[in-house]
């Protein structure tokens, strides 16, 4: 099936004939989420390309990334990751696969529903961040997997899915054992948004977005002291295993 392509101001939807009016819908989300991350970040991508698939097998052949990523994270998590994201494009599964990807628990539709703009708020992170990918070389792929929680935590805060993940965090806390802090590869994709949801409620947004912006030299547990302005780490993960079973709470 040839692909169609539907623009508006700041992106381009790339689509099959039977998505046309949700890349329309995709489009509108994707341009509100620019103007709301527009306010707070100090720059944006341009002219961001957004390619809606058809099928999971397209979306993980086109990014290969993604199933190996999907592999590594807990099951609780994985249903959310949907797309993924070069230095231009978005890569995700058109709205019509992300409703059937929803389970039934109350904002799992929401939050695969956000999944493109949740791609675009990764991309605004790496695009203000210069030592995290796109481009995918071997050093940024590797500072990426080591600040997953803050990279993929920053995604789900910025885009609104943070909000709904109650039930995928009550499960991930039912399953298995307790999950670290910060939250390694396996929960980063869940629960990262947590700990930004965390440090906004105590410092601001603005704290939020030097976090995100400007990756620590010492690594992450010495940004989150910095972060929490000078507070120990023990009193932060102790805060934030506090908010997190709130979070969780029916």
């Amino acid at each position: 099936m040839a692909w169609l392509e539907t623009e508006s101001p700041s992106f381009t939807a790339r689509h099959d004939a039977v998505d046309a009016q949700d890349a329309v819908e995709v489009l509108e989300l994707l341009e509100g989420t620019r103007e709301r991350l527009g306010s707070v970040f100090p720059a944006l991508p341009e002219q961001v390309a957004v390619v809606l698939h058809g099928s999971p097998l397209a979306l993980a052949l086109a990014q290969p990334y993604l199933p190996v990523l999907r592999a590594l994270t807990a099951p609780a998590g994985r249903r959310y990751l949907a797309g993924w994201f070069s230095v231009s494009e978005l890569h995700v599964l058109c709205p019509r696969l992300l409703e059937e990807r929803a389970s039934q628990v109350p904002g799992s539709r929401e939050m695969l529903m956000l999944a493109p703009a949740a791609l675009y708020a990764h991309l605004t992170v790496a695009h203000n961040n210069p030592l995290l990918p796109p481009p995918f070389r071997p050093g940024s792929l590797l500072r990426h997997l080591q600040w997953g929680w803050l990279t993929a935590g920053a995604a789900q805060y910025f885009s609104g899915q943070t909000g709904y993940a109650r039930p995928a965090i009550a499960r991930r806390l039912r399953e298995g054992s307790a999950p670290a802090f910060p939250p390694g590869l396996r929960d980063a994709a869940l629960l990262g948004g947590s700990v930004l949801d965390l440090l906004v409620r105590r410092r601001g947004v603005r704290a939020a977005v030097e976090l995100a912006v400007a990756l620590h030299p010492a690594g992450p547990r010495r940004a989150l002291v910095q972060a929490f302005d000078g507070a120990p780490l023990m009193e932060i993960e102790g805060g934030w295993r506090a908010h997190l079973g709130h979070m969780a709470e029916p």
